[in-house]
């Protein structure tokens, strides 16, 4: 693995009375797959929201490539343009084809022109599997077939890192093989990634450090061989026997 590409320190983050997030210390590598799961409530998503400042944490300090993103003068779309984000609800701007969809954040934000990004958003739609889906609205599409639009449409920013929010926590259990396929190939790629999920055998498969959290703490991390199948912390063991 490469250098620290996300580092996180100290992190704490409430709401109101309920901590959710207590003291997390994290490094993510280049090229690292790092997986985290745990129970619902647990801090997982949170975690991941914090690390593009979807959520602003009471404490800490989060740096992408040593560049703090709670300096007062960092430009946080800067930030953001690095890392992409896939949410559980694909949030697809409705009343965009998917080809719009994919190319406004280039166009905007990377001031691309039009055609370059029209021409990157059909490599990107081939990649996904969904070449003759550029002119669909999202609304007729599937739940597995919106979700590869929305990995699609954060790759066109050309990210250094990917965020997944339980990317298949929405869909029908025949659809979620089709957007793990995807993520399986960007991770073969080498694609820094973090992803939250409840899909055990990718994150034994896939990833390369899987982390277990519970009450807004990580408990426990390794390998996924090391996890699942050695796990120290009596509570990582509870929770796998009932997942597993």
């Amino acid at each position: 693995m490469g250098d620290p590409i996300i580092q996180v320190t100290d992190l704490c983050k409430s709401y109101g009375a309920n901590t959710v997030l207590r003291s997390v210390n994290l490094e993510v590598r280049r090229q690292e797959v790092v997986v985290v799961i745990g129970p619902s409530g647990s801090g997982k998503s949170t975690l991941l929201r914090c690390l593009n400042l979807l959520e602003v944490p009471e404490q800490g300090d989060i740096r992408i490539e040593g560049r703090s993103l709670l300096d007062k003068g960092v430009r946080i779309t800067e930030i953001r343009a690095e890392v992409g984000m896939v949410f559980q609800r694909f949030n697809l701007f409705p009343h965009m084809s998917v080809l719009d969809n994919i190319t406004l954040s280039p166009v905007r934000v990377r001031k691309l022109p039009k055609e370059q990004a029209a021409v990157k958003a059909f490599e990107l739609l081939r990649k996904v599997g969904l070449e003759d889906k550029a002119n669909a609205a999202p609304d007729s599409l599937s739940g597995g077939q919106a979700q590869r639009v929305a990995i699609a449409r954060a790759l066109a920013m050309e990210p250094k890192i990917m965020l997944f929010d339980e990317p298949t926590s929405a869909l029908d259990p025949e659809m979620v093989g089709e957007v793990l396929a995807v993520m399986k190939e960007l991770a073969a790629e080498g694609m820094t990634m973090v992803v939250v999920t409840h899909e055990m055998g990718f994150a034994r498969e896939v990833g390369d450090r899987v982390l277990f959290m519970e009450r807004g703490s990580i408990v426990e991390e390794g390998t996924p061989q090391d996890v699942f199948d050695c796990p120290r912390e009596e509570r990582t063991r509870l929770f796998l026997s009932k997942v597993l």
